[in-house]
């Protein structure tokens, strides 16, 4: 939930702009007291003028009344939720509270919004007590991600005979994030998952020798057995041993964001499958124990390199995806600032490859000796963007049978993406085979054992 608004009492318009606020029936009773008018002097009929008179001073009355009417009015805005997935509606509240003294008119209320997120939401509000308030809501929903602000609130005054309208702007915004929406995954075993996970999870050793303790301060309900006597009598406080801390399974889901591999745009683009794609991985993922941050081909990293790691799971998951909500193509040619940000021993490397030519699969491929384990998910741009006539490839541009065999060579997963196809059924495909790639090898590592026994006559 987040609120926003204005309090206090919105600007009063210079008196000329008053006069423009004019409607069409005060412009009307203006014209006609005028003509009137006119006419009397020309047809000498006093009566007539007098009517004319009538007519014209009642629309500059209500201008005048309408300009020295000061409300003391706040309006508030309300979201909930102020985050939301595509496709999904988020409910706005608005909020107007007459803080005056003196009850107000009829008042008419609208609200700006992109028109992504629908029409421009407009209300009118009946006579407000003395302190009292009136609440209205609408709804708004976007099938495109991205971040869109709501705001200012209007409010349109307007004098009981409907001669003049004038409009009053509080100065206050709110922003509606789209995130991507993420579905969920199997809970297949992937490549590269055992080291985080059960017995095999990886433990930070809290003791290595009496000289290499790194201990930390007593607190209220620590084992009197952990403490450590020698760092007390250094610190002149109890000091007790830290305990062993599982090491999470480190994840990189990398996303490849280049123009150039991702052609088109909208809602139902390659480029919009690969970023709900890397949402649902990460998320699946961080549901899973690991450690998971977002790399792009530019090189930017989520969470930065300066985070510790430590940080909560679901708090990760709002950083990546409210940077998932408004990730754009990029101008990179290819994939060697992503390259250089990897490090050794990655662990998982899960990645969404558009169209690439044979240097940037070569620089995957080398991608792939920085980690544990890779699955590659690549996407098919000439199915995602066939015409009536077909397309055709580029200068350069390598078909999707020949980048999967490169990456396989290098020792990828890699699956091909063409449309319809669902993250969920190429995930478990992705852990079948990488099931499939363990078992043979431990059979070929076996067979080449039993035959090295043969060889030497069963000595080991």
């Amino acid at each position: 939930m987040t609120g926003g608004g204005s309090e206090g009492t919105p600007q009063q318009g210079a008196l000329r702009a008053a006069f423009g606020g004019l409607t069409t029936r005060g412009r009307s009773f203006l014209a006609a007291g005028l003509a009137a008018a006119a006419c009397s002097y020309v047809l000498g009929q006093p009566d007539l003028l007098r009517v004319g008179l009538l007519l014209a001073a009642l629309p500059l009355v209500c201008v005048l009344v309408l300009h020295r009417t000061r409300y003391r009015v706040a309006g508030s805005r309300t979201l909930s939720p102020d985050r939301v997935p595509a496709a999904t509606a988020s409910r706005v509240l608005l909020r107007m509270e007459n803080l005056s003294r003196l009850p107000t008119g009829v008042l008419m209320l609208q609200d700006r919004v992109p028109y992504v997120l629908g029409p421009r939401p407009r209300f009118v509000l009946d006579r407000v007590e003395a302190g009292g308030h009136r609440e209205v809501s609408y709804r708004v929903r976007s099938d495109l991600r991205g971040r869109y602000p709501l705001g200012p609130l209007e409010l349109r005054l307007s004098d009981p005979f409907g001669m003049c309208e004038l409009t009053r702007s509080f100065s206050s915004f709110d922003t509606l994030t789209v995130v991507p929406r993420t579905g969920p995954l199997p809970a297949v075993p992937l490549a590269g998952e055992t080291a985080g996970h059960g017995e095999g999870r990886l433990h930070s050793p809290a003791l290595a020798g009496d000289d290499d303790v790194i201990p930390r301060g007593y607190r209220h309900g620590d084992d009197l057995r952990r403490i450590h006597w020698r760092s007390t009598a250094r610190h002149g406080e109890l000091m007790v041993r830290r305990e062993e801390q599982p090491q999470k399974a480190r994840c990189t889901v990398l996303l490849d964001t280049r123009e150039s591999a991702h052609p088109g745009s909208g809602p139902d683009s390659a480029f919009e499958w690969a970023v709900t794609a890397a949402a649902s991985a990460a998320a699946h993922l961080l549901e899973r124990g690991f450690s998971v941050r977002l790399l792009t081909d530019t090189g930017q990293c989520v969470p930065g390199p300066d985070s510790t790691g430590s940080s909560d799971s679901a708090d990760t998951a709002g950083l990546l995806l409210d940077t998932l909500a408004v990730l754009e193509h990029s101008e990179e040619e290819g994939l060697s600032a992503a390259y250089d940000v990897l490090r050794g021993g990655e662990g998982l490397l899960v990645a969404f490859f558009g169209d690439l030519d044979e240097e940037q699969a070569a620089v995957a491929g080398q991608m792939r000796r920085r980690s544990g384990a890779a699955i590659a998910f690549v996407l098919d741009g000439e199915a995602w963007h066939r015409g009536p006539g077909g397309i055709g490839f580029t200068a350069g541009q390598v078909p999707v049978a020949e980048r999967l065999r490169l990456l396989r060579q290098a020792g990828w997963t890699a699956l091909p993406v063409v449309p319809g196809d669902t993250l969920a059924g190429l995930w478990r495909t992705a852990a079948d085979q990488a099931g499939a790639v363990s078992v043979r090898v431990a059979d070929e590592g076996g067979d080449a054992y039993g035959a090295a026994r043969a060889a030497t006559g069963g000595r080991s």
